[in-house]
């Protein structure tokens, strides 16, 4: 019965959830290297004595508050046990270290928390990211013409695979119906370093929506854009500008209204004064810049969630 259910769901064919207690709402997170993620966990002297470490955010009285639920009373990370997460060679419970590598976050930590609290069922985070990828080459799509981009074709075969192998990979799932709700993504770099990538980032992107939904067999997944915004505001380039136009735009599409967002991220930039490295293009190592893309991309994809229920209900 769960090899049916799940066959189900990368098809495209199941009905609405019953019980809140029998589904597991899934999330694909997808992108290059700053959806891998590149916040520092540890606060160490040598990368700026530790300021915008994750460390450094839990005990710093200034961000203390606002991050205390990350840790436990004896000051442990916590690790989410009704957060679940595959990220290529690794999985398990949401804590931090889903980075590009241990000891690092992404955006999957803010994400997380932000879907974990929203949601009575248990949550599958499917993070898919692999550094230094175009759109307009490695991710593809097929509507856009030319070579389908490798990466592109990694995320629906890794994302079909997760879940009609889920049972296995998560056996607290197996006797659950695991629901596809939400995709995210968080890209651009290697797109508005090259002119020609970046003329087509705002066709390529709209392509991405309707191929990937139509590859995962979600006519309707909501899907939610974080801005490549690495420089803040201070950002002058005209091809960085030029990118995250792009990107807002796309999710104006009629087409695209109410069931894609963007999410701005420019004010979630720190300085490198305030950050474990000066490593610009990916947001200075900062593991608050991390999470606070995570948190509004998780923000962002309930409001669609929501939207989309309340459309549902109102047409029974």
């Amino acid at each position: 019965m769960v090899r049916i259910l799940i066959a189900a769901i990368v098809l495209g064919m199941v009905s609405t959830p019953a019980l809140a207690g029998e589904t597991v709402k899934v999330f694909v997170l997808a992108g290059q290297s700053n959806m891998q993620g590149h916040g520092k966990v540890a606060s160490e002297a040598k990368a700026n004595e530790g300021r915008g470490s994750l460390e450094w955010l839990v005990r710093n009285p200034d961000t203390a508050a606002r991050f205390k639920h990350l840790v436990d009373q004896d000051g442990k990370w916590i690790s989410r046990q009704d957060v679940q997460i595959w990220y290529l060679d690794r999985q398990g419970d949401l804590a931090p270290g889903f980075g590009h590598r241990e000891g690092f976050i992404g955006p999957e930590l803010g994400f997380g928390h932000v879907v974990g609290e929203a949601f009575e069922e248990p949550i599958l985070l499917i993070k898919l990211a692999w550094g230094g990828k175009s759109l307009a080459q490695d991710f593809r799509p097929p509507s856009s013409g030319g070579e389908v981009g490798p990466y592109y074709q990694e995320v629906v075969k890794l994302t079909k695979q997760v879940l009609a192998n889920a049972p296995t990979l998560f056996p607290q799932f197996a006797d659950r119906q695991l629901e596809l709700a939400g995709f995210g993504w968080h890209q651009g770099w290697n797109d508005r370093v090259n002119q020609s990538f970046n003329e087509q980032y705002e066709q390529n992107m709209a392509n991405l929506i309707r191929d990937i939904r139509r590859d995962l067999g979600a006519p309707k997944l909501p899907l939610v854009i974080a801005e490549t915004g690495m420089t803040g505001r201070e950002e002058t380039h005209p091809r960085a500008l030029s990118l995250m136009k792009a990107q807002a735009a796309v999710a104006e599409y009629d087409e695209f209204r109410g069931n894609v967002a963007f999410v701005g991220t420019r004010d979630f930039y720190r300085p490198k004064e305030q950050s474990p490295s000066g490593q610009g293009y990916h947001w200075n190592s900062n593991a608050e810049t991390y999470y606070l893309i995570g948190e509004g991309m998780g923000q962002a994809m309930l409001k669609l969630i929501q939207g989309k229920s309340a459309g549902a209900a109102g047409r029974q």
